[in-house]
């Protein structure tokens, strides 16, 4: 039986769509709203729907209620249309598969599926016991969000020190930590090996493919007090 419940962050800590992602947005934004996306908020560590709601704001687009739902089937089907091009510039870092491994994300949960697929990853992962932006505006209530996912689906119960986010970013630190569950930093993306120690990884890597040390960090390490 599982007892380690590890959940990915996707963007820049699995994959890295290289501006593929980036283009798929902002056809998708105009093909519901039907205005040019000028402006772009911040996306780190943020949930899909937050971040579409702002980006209508600063795009002086009116909601009318059910343009995100758009926008979402939409921006799946930009992923799934431009599947080989996100293979050709986009890379993959590689996972282990002897833990139940799932993912929490801001994305919805097809792009999700499509953006790991891509890289042929999606069958390492149990998207059930997954988070998705969808779930809950707020990152860290997605951790609960998925542990209960997964002690329905297997059977076993995920404390806080069974629980391990990995993440690239301070948000995802905080969440992790808010959430309940203990977090392990990759400066995969624009954030410092620094700056994640400050923003209180347990663990900070430079790098996934220090294994020694990842794997050690979700064998062997301790939640914090």
């Amino acid at each position: 039986m599982a007892t380690t419940l590890v959940l990915w962050d996707i963007d820049h800590t699995l994959i890295e769509t290289r501006g593929v992602g980036g283009e798929i947005y902002a056809d998708a934004f105009q093909a519901v709203t039907g205005h040019p996306l000028k402006e772009m908020p911040a996306l780190s560590g943020r949930t899909e729907p937050v971040i579409f709601r702002e980006a209508l704001k600063a795009n002086g687009v009116t909601d009318t209620g059910d343009l995100y739902q758009q926008f979402a089937e939409e921006q799946a089907r930009g992923y799934a249309d431009r599947i080989d091009e996100l293979r050709r510039r986009g890379r993959a870092l590689a996972e282990r598969d002897d833990v139940i491994q799932s993912v929490l994300t801001g994305n919805t949960r097809p792009a999700a599926e499509i953006k790991l697929r891509a890289f042929g990853l999606n069958s390492y992962l149990d998207f059930d016991s997954g988070a998705y932006g969808t779930d809950d505006d707020t990152r860290a209530n997605l951790v609960k969000i998925a542990r209960q996912r997964a002690k329905a689906a297997h059977g076993s119960r995920f404390d806080a020190a069974a629980t391990i986010l990995i993440g690239d970013t301070p948000n995802d630190v905080i969440a992790a930590r808010d959430g309940g569950a203990r977090v392990i930093a990759v400066a995969s993306g624009s954030n410092s090996t620094s700056e994640l120690a400050e923003a209180g990884a347990d663990t900070v890597l430079e790098a996934l493919t220090q294994t020694g040390q990842l794997l050690t960090a979700i064998h062997g390490g301790q939640h914090p007090k």
